[in-house]
């Protein structure tokens, strides 16, 4: 399906070329996001104009505020895996520990506030696939790293914290949510399907309350519950029990919106030991060029075992996939 750019976009794409300022190029990027048409094939064009348009009105708003701090290269972290999920939270809410139960990351853990002064990432094991999860510095109404803009802009998800042990918990979590709306980033429950403005992100989020195992959890879990049910999916845990960690697991990797595909070369046992990831509803067209960016154009057919298919049926392009599906493609 072709995206069939109108005349108009391509002319604010040339003046976005031409632009000498950020200012102008910002311009000329709403213009062309307006442009746009928004349908199923310009996703990743829409994926990247949403990214620089981003990135630009962070960019001139920290201007505004003086010279940009350096921020150290470490902080770049590589994508790794099926998504990355962001945790977010105010201090000594939980955050680090359980990155080191559910990660073999070992961040600094401590009774005293701002113990995490930069992203520690880790990979979490969710059957046959791997989750990249990123603490990050804790976040509250005076303090919010610069660098958290651009982390959360490259996450595919979060998980928001709320302290069970702390009778401030649910002010605490909302401040949390404030100060990140500043930055121009919403959690949501669920992305929403057309973006109204380009510059803001909407992070799918979960919202884990941490220390069950506290004593007085019970009757803060009520009150915290009535401020946020309806806001976000809730998981309640103990990191020093292990209580709902495995629950949590699955609704980490089940909030990212991808499935597991395998593949298989002709003739040969399908690979079940490491699937690829893509977004659910994919196309056996959009899954080859995750496969390899090549393989989208020289597609000739391919094969399906799995869901609504029989063993070995050959289908077209547009076949749409399903979880655990084995793929054979032919170039």
């Amino acid at each position: 399906m072709a995206v069939n750019l109108p005349p108009q976009y391509h002319d604010a794409e040339a003046r976005y070329k031409k632009g000498k300022t950020a200012e102008e190029k910002l311009a000329a990027l709403k213009e062309m996001w307006v442009l746009l048409p928004k349908h199923k094939a310009s996703e990743k064009l829409q994926a990247d104009l949403k990214t620089r348009i981003s990135e630009l009105t962070d960019q001139i708003e920290q201007e505004k505020l003086g010279p940009k701090k350096a921020v150290p290269g470490s902080y770049k972290i590589p994508r790794q895996g099926a998504g990355t999920v962001v945790f977010l939270g105010p201090p000594n809410s939980g955050k680090s520990t359980l990155l080191a139960k559910l990660t073999k990351a070992t961040p600094a853990i401590a009774p005293y506030p701002f113990t995490t002064r930069e992203p520690i990432p880790g990979m979490m094991d969710y059957e046959d696939v791997r989750v990249q999860l990123i603490d990050l510095p804790p976040i509250t109404a005076d303090h919010y790293e610069p660098f958290l803009t651009d982390l959360t802009r490259s996450a595919d998800a979060a998980l928001l914290f709320l302290d069970l042990a702390d009778d401030d918990g649910p002010t605490a979590t909302e401040a949390v949510l404030e100060r990140l709306k500043h930055a121009r980033r919403v959690l949501v429950r669920e992305r929403p399907e057309h973006d109204d403005d380009p510059a803001i992100y909407a992070l799918p989020t979960l919202l884990v309350m941490t220390k069950l195992d506290d004593e007085a959890a019970d009757i803060r879990r009520e009150i915290a519950q009535e401020i946020f049910a309806d806001r976000f999916p809730t998981l309640l845990i103990s990191a020093a029990r292990g209580d709902g960690l495995q629950e949590l697991r699955k609704a980490i990797y089940q909030r990212l919106g991808v499935m597991r595909i395998y593949t298989k070369q002709p003739g040969k046992p399908a690979d079940m030991t490491s699937p690829f990831t893509c977004p659910i509803g994919s196309t056996v067209q959009e899954f080859a060029a995750y496969v390899h960016q090549d393989f989208a154009e020289g597609l000739k057919s391919a094969r399906v075992w799995g869901s609504g298919v029989f063993d070995g049926q050959t289908v077209s392009r547009d076949h749409i996939l399903h979880d655990r599906d084995v793929v054979e493609l032919h170039l």
